[in-house]
């Protein structure tokens, strides 16, 4: 039975096209997020301060605030998050590792079994546990048991910098759009802007997760509208009330 480490040959029969998408799915992940979060978190500062007052000073300082502390709060959040996530990814390996090393023969009749499970004979499902084990033994049992390649863990620093410029990207387009028209014209372009890409991220997030391109958008495009109108009404509030 092969030796319960990695190979050296495992480098080399790694496939890249499984590395990319899940790296590619990783950043995507945390590219859509972001720039949904920057757009309507900034957009509801925005628009809420914008109610408050008249004046763009105000608007574009706490604008440009919300954009720099929202973009490192998201690029810390999916930096610690990947990384709890890849620790315990190597947690997990470590132990199948040490399993194989201590207990070969059990490991190889889990592999079967769960061969058996997908739906192979237990005499074919034997014979492939045995030949992947011969093969590539950590590789076959992380992926079979664990879901896990031991060649392409999560790789946090991707996702930190994806949410980030992300975030940053989508906080952009409100702060443009509050301070640049005259100030009748500053809510409603503003809110145009944001539900036209909120829809460009509801159809991308579909699109990423093969699901109903209708119900993503609408779904995204809701919850920005309640989030703006929500803190137009606060900021005309409080306003109204400070003035």
């Amino acid at each position: 039975m092969a030796e319960p480490t990695t190979p050296p040959e495992v480098t080399g029969h790694a496939e890249p096209h499984g590395e990319s998408h899940a790296g590619r799915l990783n950043w995507l992940r945390a590219g859509v997020l972001g720039a949904n979060d920057g757009i309507v978190s900034t957009a509801g500062l925005v628009i809420g301060v914008a109610a408050a007052t008249t004046e763009r000073g105000p608007v574009f300082t706490a604008g440009l605030a919300g954009l720099a502390a929202g973009a490192l709060s998201m690029a810390v959040g999916e930096y610690v998050s990947v990384s709890t996530q890849r620790d315990s990814e190597q947690a997990l390996i470590a132990k199948e590792i040490r399993e194989l090393r201590e207990e070969p023969e059990a490991e190889l009749a889990e592999l079967a079994e769960i061969y058996v499970g997908k739906g192979l004979s237990p005499d074919l499902a034997a014979r492939v546990a045995e030949q992947l084990t011969a093969h590539d033994a950590l590789g076959a049992h992380a992926e079979a048991e664990l879901g896990i390649d031991p060649e392409n863990y999560t790789n946090p620093w991707h996702a930190a910098w994806a949410s980030m410029i992300a975030f940053t990207v989508g906080a952009l387009l409100p702060v443009l759009a509050i301070v640049l028209p005259p100030v009748a014209w500053r809510v409603p372009v503003t809110v145009v802007a944001v539900v036209l890409a909120l829809a460009a991220t509801g159809l991308l997030s579909a699109r990423l997760g093969d699901s109903s391109a209708r119900r993503a958008t609408v779904r995204v495009v809701a919850g920005g509208i309640v989030a703006m109108a929500v803190t137009f009404g606060i900021g005309s509030l409080v306003g109204t009330q400070v003035g």
